[in-house]
């Protein structure tokens, strides 16, 4: 069966804003602001649509400083994202489609036949029904619960990338249900989130291969919320003029997981059999935000649940894959902190260790990173760079990569 993609998604904006139009008798009210896009509110109040684009052009450099092999450049559009959100009937039902369109967020290589043979074009797809004051329930397909550095858009990071940790370790996304909930004890905030998904990812096509997913989170912010959700961007943008804190952690149980990460790599024997292990996945991380200094780390601890007194070399062939490869399992932390200048130039400082629970998971290492951002129109608008030194576990290689990116957000 082929699938029929549109050439650029933009195209639906076209379709989809004649409809608003002309469906109703009077005109719609729009609005249009950079950083916040274009905005559709139906004359009777039933509809309202926000539509944005997004993109990043980034240019790295990185090579080896003891070996004389020369250093490898590229530049490239490492992200390009379409977005619509807004609510349909009243705004107890909120909507949220996120689409990729660089090749980067298209790169379906090693899971071609498991999508469908069609390129991962849809990102978020999901509906959120605040069906209570204090509970919403979501719907569809985005982001797991897990560690703060996924949760936080990569339009809103303090660095060029995230870090090593959440690269290794993220549950990422996954189609299913989340019951989310809020509550208040004084000036304090607890937010419980548990969400039931598939286990698989993003953009299956095919029926699931092992048991469901199963995620828990609970946030504390003991000062109370930060202003405009600031423990969900980095950067102290708001300067926040009494102290912030948020305290999380999360749990995963994926059972009879098949790939290497959540978004990693189908791991299938010699027979072209998925190899199926039960992973869990703990995640402590927390934020701190006061006028123009910022604070994050977290923790990560992924490994597959084993029979008790068994290790991995006893159950070798259930655990490698035909082509060598094996689950991302050990432990990483990663602390950066950064502080604005009132020009809003910022300076940033980030330190990251990982380390694998046995040979055939990743090679460890560490990463220190030094990052410069000049922030013109808070995120929307901002350019960024940063140089970091990499070093290997176990091998005599101190990598050297410098990042330059600029982004824009309409």
């Amino acid at each position: 069966m082929k699938f029929f993609y549109p050439p650029f998604p933009g195209l639906l904006l076209w379709i989809i804003i004649p409809m608003c139009a002309h469906s109703q008798q009077a005109n719609p009210a729009t609005n249009v602001k950079f950083g916040k896009g274009l905005s559709i509110l139906a004359p009777d109040s039933s509809l309202f649509l926000k539509t944005s684009f997004r993109f990043q052009t980034l240019f790295v450099t990185a090579g080896d400083i003891n070996s004389p092999t020369p250093w490898q450049s590229s530049a490239a559009v490492r992200r390009a994202r379409l977005k619509f959100d807004g609510w349909a009937v009243n705004p107890n039902f909120v909507y949220k489609v996120e689409l990729a369109l660089s090749n980067q967020d298209l790169k379906s290589t090693s899971d071609f036949a498991q999508s469908g043979g069609a390129p991962k074009i849809i990102l978020d797809a999901v509906v959120k029904w605040k069906f209570h004051k204090k509970f919403e329930l979501w719907a569809g397909q985005t982001k797991l619960p897990g560690n703060r550095e996924r949760v936080v858009s990569s339009q809103k990071l303090q660095f060029v990338d995230r870090s090593s940790v959440n690269s290794i370790f993220n549950i990422d996304r996954d189609m299913g249900l989340q019951l989310r909930g809020k509550f208040k004890s004084g000036t304090a905030v607890i937010r419980p989130i548990v969400a039931l998904s598939m286990g698989e990812g993003r953009n299956m096509a095919i029926n699931n291969i092992g048991g469901l997913n199963y995620t828990g989170r609970l946030e504390y912010l003991p000062l109370g919320d930060f202003s405009g959700k600031g423990d969900y961007y980095d950067s102290d943008l708001k300067r926040e003029p009494t102290p912030k804190l948020m305290l999380g952690a999360s749990y995963n149980f994926n059972k009879g997981a098949s790939r290497q990460k959540q978004a990693g790599s189908f791991l299938m024997d010699a027979e072209g059999h998925y190899l199926i292990n039960d992973l869990q996945t703990v995640f402590v991380d927390a934020i701190f935000k006061y006028r123009g200094f910022s604070l994050a780390a977290e923790y990560a601890d992924k490994k597959c649940v084993l029979p008790h007194g068994v290790n991995h070399e006893a159950v070798k062939d259930k655990m490698i894959d035909a082509g060598g490869k094996s689950y991302h399992t050990g432990t990483g932390f990663n602390i950066q902190a950064g502080y604005l200048f009132k020009n809003n130039w910022e300076v940033a400082g980030r330190y990251t260790t990982v380390t694998p629970d046995w040979e055939m998971s990743f090679t460890g290492a560490e990463e220190y990173t030094l990052g410069l951002s000049r922030y013109i129109a808070g995120h929307n608008l901002k350019v960024q760079t940063d140089i970091s030194l990499i070093d290997k576990e176990n091998k005599e290689q101190h990598g050297l990569r410098y990042r330059l990116q600029f982004e824009v957000a309409l």
